[in-house]
């Protein structure tokens, strides 16, 4: 029969990899088995008690009492783009601090939006100045918002996002906040810091399947929202058509909620609650720091200093002479094991480790350390063998775990 594929195809089982680059991270087996509970309505009575309790603990992870907080049906991406075509109108200025990737994204945006973006940039590794930020609304006194990353996945760096936020409201400004990394895995307080809009993805300190974006917006974002005088440049991003389905009362067809991820969520961050944010985040910092310890034994440069490094990822400066592609392929290849690329100006300069929610335990830095020394042993590198590993264990003898947590523990 015409348009049969050309090979036989059969029931696709993935490797298992342990998942230690940018993101996704590994997934837990409570929230694997969340993923594969019974489909139900997404109106049906009781998945709408579940979304109010998804709500509920998204405001916990988020540090917020926004009754407009809740996930959105894509990645991160679409979270991002959500912010910025609800709250952009044509003509708006707006002013986008860039020391990434993701910052050159939220330009983007501001363009397509037909907005006026102005551009505050920072060398790639290094956190966005509040001053630069500061001198540049003082030029600019008819600007909207200002948006940033507070954590970079393509360099690693955490900017200061109180400070960021408060010099934006000192001018008169709304605020956009990409978490998209820093949720779960290091401080980030939407309320007291005064965030308006900020916005997240399942898969990095989560640990959940890739493919919904947390998102929370301010009581001041939803009414400038109903104020708009145009349509939003998105139907279905459009808050005002979702407040409908995702508000507090009567719930209204929109579109055709994920239902499983969404199981897969609530059981992250069910877990996410058991263990506690502030434990949360010291785990990302204790692993952090045994891995740090055991890659600066190999003599590797981390690209962001220390004061302004995201614990949960971390880039690092490939040794001279050595393929930095090879050293990927044959970790992958002969350890199962994901480590990330540099990206745009970082492309072929870096490697990216990242330890985040399940990804984030001392198995996983171990395996990390042995197997990296051995594949740079392999390459010609002179290591020390047993170093990298016997430097994190001190590290981690420096500071002990409390009890196991249950985000990391095996069932």
């Amino acid at each position: 029969m015409k348009f049969r594929p050309s090979k036989k195809i059969t029931t696709f089982y993935p490797p298992q990899r342990t998942l230690m680059g940018p993101g996704p991270s590994d997934i837990h087996p409570r929230v694997l088995s969340a993923l594969s509970r019974p489909t139900i309505g997404y109106l049906d009575p009781v998945f709408v008690e579940m979304m109010e309790e998804l709500k509920s603990m998204l405001r916990y992870a988020f540090q917020t009492a926004n009754p407009l907080t809740f996930p959105v049906s894509g990645p991160g991406s679409v979270g991002m783009e959500m912010c910025f075509v609800n709250m952009v109108n044509p003509g708006d200025k707006v002013i986008v601090c860039r020391n990434g990737v993701f910052g050159g994204r939220m330009i983007e945006n501001v363009e397509r939006c037909q907005g006026v973006p102005v551009v505050v940039d920072d060398a790639w590794g290094t956190p966005v100045d509040p001053q630069k930020l500061e001198d540049t609304l003082k030029k600019h006194r008819d600007a909207k918002i200002v948006a940033f990353v507070q954590a970079e996945t393509s360099t690693g760096v955490m900017s200061d996002a109180r400070t960021l936020v408060e010099i934006a409201h000192r001018h008169h400004c709304l605020t956009i906040v990409d978490a998209v990394t820093s949720l779960g895995g290091a401080p980030l307080k939407v309320d007291e810091w005064g965030v308006d809009a900020c916005y997240s993805a399942s898969q990095k300190c989560l640990s959940c399947a890739p493919g919904l974006s947390p998102i929370t917006f301010s009581e001041r974002i939803v009414d400038m929202v109903k104020k708009r005088k145009e349509k939003v440049h998105s139907w279905f991003m459009d808050l005002g058509l979702l407040l409908g389905y995702w508000g507090n009362t009567t719930r209204t067809y929109h579109h055709t909620a994920p239902t499983n991820s969404l199981y897969a969520l609530h059981e992250s961050l069910l877990m996410l609650q058991e263990e506690g944010l502030e434990a949360a985040w010291a785990r990302h910092q204790r692993n952090y720091k045994a891995l740090k310890a055991g890659l600066e034994t190999f003599g590797l440069r981390f690209l962001v200093e220390e004061k302004s490094r995201l614990p949960q990822m971390s880039a690092v400066h490939v040794l001279p002479g050595v393929d930095e592609k090879e050293v990927r392929r044959r970790l992958l290849h002969d350890y199962d094991l994901e480590i990330g690329a540099g990206l745009g100006d970082l492309a072929g300069k870096v490697w990216r480790f990242g330890i985040m929610g399940y990804s984030c335990k001392m198995e996983n830095v171990m395996l990390c350390l042995c197997a990296l020394e051995t594949v740079l042993a392999d390459m010609g590198v002179k290591v020390e063998f047993g170093a990298a590993e016997s430097a994190a264990y001190h590290a981690y003898a420096a500071n002990p775990s409390p009890l196991r947590s249950p985000r990391v523990a095996a069932g």
